[in-house]
C-alpha cells in the first residue's frame, strides 16, 4: 500500500484554481483502496505570509470544510492541522542541523524574493525544511506535487538521505513526487493562474449574487454579439470546458464559431454549470462552516491518528541524536 501525504497552506480561501489542480485529484487518489491518504493543513507554513490570527483560523475552517464537502473520507484516510502535532516543529529543528545554507540559498522559494531582503523572514528561508519535516514525519511514499514545488522534494530526500547517512540505517523513508503532467494552469478572471496572490480567484462557494458578480469580471475582448469569436483565445470558454462535458463544451465552441452569442451568454453558461455540478458540494460546505463543534472533532480525531504515527518517528530520530525516546 502506498501512503501518499499532501498539504495545503492556509492562507486564503479555497478557489476553483485549487479544487482542479490539487483537492479533486488528491480526493481521486484516496479513493483507491490500494492507498493511504495523509492530508493535512499547513497552518505553520501560511505563518511566513500571513500574520493574523483570526484570518488563518477562518481559512482553517474553510480548507476543512472544502475537503470534506469534496468527499475526503476522514475515516480511512488520516486529515489533520500541522500546527496541532507539535512534532512537525520538533523534526523540522533537528533536521535544519543537516541542511546545508546553500541548499536553502538556492530554493525558489527564497530566491524569487531575495532581491528585497528585508522581506524574507527566516520562516520563509528555512520553508523547505518544515516541508521535509512535514514528509518525513509520516514515512510518506508518494508527494503530489506541481513542478514549482518539485525542488523541495529534491530537497526533502537529500536532508533525509543526510540523516539516514549518519543513523546508519533507513531511518526516514525517500519520498517520490507525482506530478500530474496533464494538469494544466487554471486562469484567473484576468487570464493570469488563477491565485490568491493575484486577486483573481472564482470561489465557487459564494453565495450566488456575489459569484455572478465575479464571474461578470471575468476580462473578454471587444468582439461584437453577432460577430464569431475565437474560443480557444477567451478564459470563459477555458474555464468552463474544464467543468463542462465533451459534448457541452462542443455546443459552446459553435456557439462561438457561428456568431450571434456573447460572451455574456458564456459567463451565464459557466454560472449554470457552477451551480449545477458543485450544488452538492456548496451544500456541505456552508453545513461545516455553520457546525464548527463537528469540524473541530473530525480534525481532532485526526490530529490524534497523525500523532500516533509521528511520535513514532520522532523516537527514532531522537534515539539517533543521543536524545532518548
Amino acid at each position: 500500500m502506498a501512503r501518499i501525504l499532501t498539504g495545503i497552506q492556509s492562507s486564503g480561501l479555497p478557489h476553483l484554481g485549487n479544487l482542479l489542480g490539487a483537492i479533486q485529484p488528491a480526493i481521486e487518489l484516496s479513493k483507491n483502496p490500494q492507498n493511504e491518504s495523509f492530508l493535512f493543513i499547513a497552518d505553520l507554513h501560511s505563518l511566513t505570509t500571513l500574520k493574523n490570527g483570526s484570518e488563518r483560523e477562518l481559512y482553517v475552517r474553510s480548507i476543512a470544510s472544502t475537503w470534506l464537502a469534496f468527499g475526503f473520507d476522514t475515516d480511512k484516510n488520516v486529515f489533520w492541522r500541522q500546527s496541532r502535532v507539535q512534532e512537525h516543529a520538533e523534526l523540522s529543528w533537528y533536521l535544519s542541523c543537516f541542511t546545508p545554507f546553500p541548499m536553502l540559498a538556492n530554493a525558489t522559494s527564497f530566491k524569487d524574493k531575495s532581491e528585497k531582503l528585508a522581506d524574507v523572514n527566516a520562516g520563509l528561508f528555512t520553508y523547505p525544511v518544515l516541508m521535509a519535516a512535514d514528509i518525513l514525519l509520516y514515512n510518506a511514499n508518494i508527494i503530489p506535487v506541481g513542478k514549482d514545488q518539485k525542488q523541495h522534494l529534491e530537497m526533502a530526500k537529500d536532508i533525509a538521505s543526510r540523516f539516514n547517512n549518519l543513523a546508519g540505517e533507513d531511518i526516514l523513508v525517500l519520498p517520490e513526487p507525482l506530478i500530474d503532467e496533464r494538469m494544466m494552469t487554471i486562469p484567473g478572471v484576468d487570464g493570469q493562474k488563477m491565485s490568491k496572490s493575484y486577486n483573481n480567484y472564482i470561489n465557487i462557494f459564494l453565495p450566488e449574487k456575489e459569484l455572478k458578480n465575479v464571474l461578470k469580471k471575468i476580462v473578454s475582448d471587444s468582439t461584437p454579439l453577432e460577430e464569431p469569436k475565437d474560443p480557444d483565445s477567451d478564459i470563459t470558454f477555458k474555464l468552463y470546458s474544464l467543468l463542462a462535458s465533451e459534448t457541452e463544451t462542443e455546443t459552446m465552441r459553435q456557439n462561438y464559431l457561428n456568431g450571434g452569442y456573447g460572451y455574456g451568454h458564456a459567463k451565464q453558461a459557466l454560472f449554470e454549470i457552477i451551480l449545477e455540478k458543485y450544488a452538492e458540494p456548496r451544500r456541505l460546505y456552508n453545513y461545516y462552516m455553520e457546525n464548527n463543534d463537528e469540524l473541530e472533532n473530525i480534525l481532532k480525531t485526526g490530529e490524534e491518528k497523525a500523532r500516533i504515527i509521528a511520535r513514532e518517528t520522532i523516537a527514532k530520530v531522537r534515539r539517533v541524536l543521543g536524545y532518548g525516546e
